[in-house]
């Protein structure tokens, strides 16, 4: 599962990086996230344009590191740990993650997406 979890990450780092223009189709139809210090943003149309609005506010790049990755029935539980970079490679911002994977046809998408920082002050 692991390596599961490594592949669509790595998946979404790129396509964050190139300007999060496709972002929402990462995500499950019924997907949600929840964003620390607002609502919940529910269906991938919505989370597409959350995750634009942050590379457009200065958010250039993301690197997700897997603590965990444990099956449970059809989905995949992930545990990790998350750094933002802003332009010059300026770390904006770390903390952890917790993301439920759901089977989507052939592709692993995100289905739950919870993060906080672990920086003071944030």
């Amino acid at each position: 599962m692991h390596d599961v979890v490594t592949a669509a990450n790595q998946k979404f780092m790129a396509i964050f990086s190139k300007g999060a223009e496709t972002m929402g189709d990462l995500y499950t139809s019924d997907a949600k996230i929840y964003p620390p210090g607002g609502d919940t943003i529910s269906g991938n149309t919505a989370i597409g344009e959350f995750w634009k609005g942050a590379y457009g506010m200065g958010i250039k790049a993301a690197k997700l590191d897997t603590v965990e990755a444990e099956p449970a029935g059809d989905q995949i539980v992930e545990v990790g740990n998350y750094t933002l970079y802003g332009d010059g490679n300026a770390e904006l911002d770390k903390g952890k993650y917790i993301v439920v994977w759901k089977q989507d046809g052939e592709a692993w998408k995100l289905h739950r997406d919870i993060w906080n920082t672990s920086m003071p002050g944030q």
